[in-house]
């Protein structure tokens, strides 16, 4: 039997199971890919609040990266919630060696506001960890902060793409979720714009979709999928576990990771 293919995860962790690391290890799994995962925080969380984020040293991080590349390599790798510089630079110099895809996640704030990473990370993370994005994927919030200006229009985040391709990420997509009327998402690749558009689903049971989503393309290029079919399909699949979402929780509720990843 063919060897299943294998992502890592190199994020923080949720102990609710909606967002983080648990929320890309579900993903990986319903996509047939085989999860591994890198610890970067520790958070006390749940639908409904975060109130304590405790980081891990950098040295610790960069082993346990070490450890899992060294034995079981993966076909793809993501990124999400790192902290702070030095936790960037740790994992920036882990991924120059990298010789699968890396999908970066931005990840700045968290679904009730709690912020995980430090304002003064952003140019570090810009500068050290962008460059080496097979595909960046941040949110109006995020694309706002990495280039240093509003991002709240479709024509503004094809200019913030762009300006993040120039930065270095090989490919980059900005997500529309909070955009006002439909949920489109704008994907820069090879010099082009592809939009791809979903209806807004009205529901407060979104928390870990941007994990979620960028985990599931993590999933795909581990699978050998071409860039652009594996973020449409990601795309089709984060659309319906949102409108199939369980309904758990007390605050902003997980998302559906039993979602099947065709129709």
């Amino acid at each position: 039997m063919a060897a299943r293919p294998a992502a890592l995860t190199i994020a923080g962790s949720d102990p609710s199971g909606g967002a983080g690391l648990q929320a890309d290890l579900k993903t990986f799994h319903q996509f047939g890919v085989y999860g591994e995962a890198a610890v970067t925080l520790v958070t006390v969380q749940n639908t409904a609040a975060v109130t304590a984020v405790e980081l891990l040293r950098p040295e610790l991080v960069a082993a346990q990266i070490q450890a899992v590349v060294s034995d079981i390599p993966p076909q793809a790798a993501k990124t999400g919630a790192l902290g702070n510089a030095a936790l960037i630079v740790a994992v920036a110099h882990a991924a120059a060696s990298f010789l699968f895809p890396l999908v970066v996640d931005p990840v700045m704030i968290g679904k009730h506001g709690a912020p995980l990473l430090d304002a003064s990370a952003v140019r570090v993370l810009k500068q050290s960890l962008v460059p080496f994005a097979t595909l960046l994927t941040p949110n109006l919030a995020e694309a706002a902060a990495l280039i240093g200006r509003q991002v709240s229009t479709v024509d503004a985040m094809r200019e913030a793409a762009r300006a993040l391709a120039d930065a270095g990420a090989k490919n980059v997509l900005v997500k529309g979720g909070h955009l006002a009327g439909a949920a489109v998402d704008v994907l820069f690749t090879d010099g082009r714009f592809l939009e791809l558009p979903a209806p807004r689903i009205a529901t407060p049971h979104t928390h870990g979709t941007g994990c979620t989503y960028s985990a599931a393309i993590t999933a795909l290029l581990a699978r050998g999928v071409p860039l652009v079919p594996a973020v449409e399909q990601a795309k089709r699949w984060i659309t319906r576990a949102i409108e199939t979402n369980p309904g758990l929780g007390h605050g902003a509720g997980p998302l559906n990771h039993f979602a099947p990843t065709e129709p």
